[in-house]
């Protein structure tokens, strides 16, 4: 595997399945800082994007990507497997329920909940060594308080968080456009 960050867009393997765009995918893994060895868990996957450049920043360890689409779950093994990142599992089902099983992890991820948040930040929490990293990106105002309010409520954790607004340029004719991303809140939780 070759260690790679900020894989353009149009590289995946693309459905109608939601995708972290790459400049958020930078972003989130800066904050990961997913290390060689490290067990990850990618909670709401999606098309992989996430769980592939998760699994060759820790090469020698390995990434559990949790969807809960059967769509998205042959999107995450195609794109592991164009990107030779074999240390992805993609496991269909639900978190919390989906995480049960699980070894303990150093980073954990939360690209969706489904409405489920508490549960699954609950669950997370016992599956998250100390001294490990969990990332929430949210796309809501609602999951963005929710996650602040249980996890600046939990003393063993430091919490940082951020918005971020991408907006790409894009040729028209002879002149350029903006083209803005939606906005996204990154929660970046160190036990």
């Amino acid at each position: 595997m070759t260690q790679r960050l900020g894989i353009p867009d149009s590289q995946f393997i693309r459905g109608d399945i939601p995708m972290t765009k790459q400049e958020i995918r930078i972003l989130t893994l800066a904050k990961a800082t997913i290390a060689m060895n490290d067990t990850v868990i990618d909670i709401g996957a999606g098309t992989g994007s996430l769980s592939v450049e998760a699994a060759l920043l820790a090469e020698q360890g390995k990434v559990f990507a949790i969807e809960r689409e059967a769509e998205g779950i042959e999107l995450i093994k195609a794109n592991a497997a164009k990107f030779k990142a074999s240390n992805v599992e993609a496991i269909l089902g639900a978190a919390p329920e989906a995480l049960n099983g699980l070894p303990t992890a150093d980073v954990i991820l939360i690209g969706g909940s489904g409405g489920l948040l508490p549960d699954i930040l609950a669950c997370a929490d016992k599956l998250l060594k100390p001294g490990g990293r969990l990332v929430i990106t949210a796309v809501t105002v609602e999951t963005l308080s929710t996650a602040l309010h249980i996890m600046r409520a939990k003393k063993e954790y430091s919490v940082d968080a951020c918005a971020v607004q991408v907006t790409r340029i894009q040729p028209v004719g002879t002149s350029n456009m903006f083209k803005a991303l939606n906005p996204i809140y990154i929660i970046a939780c160190s036990k």
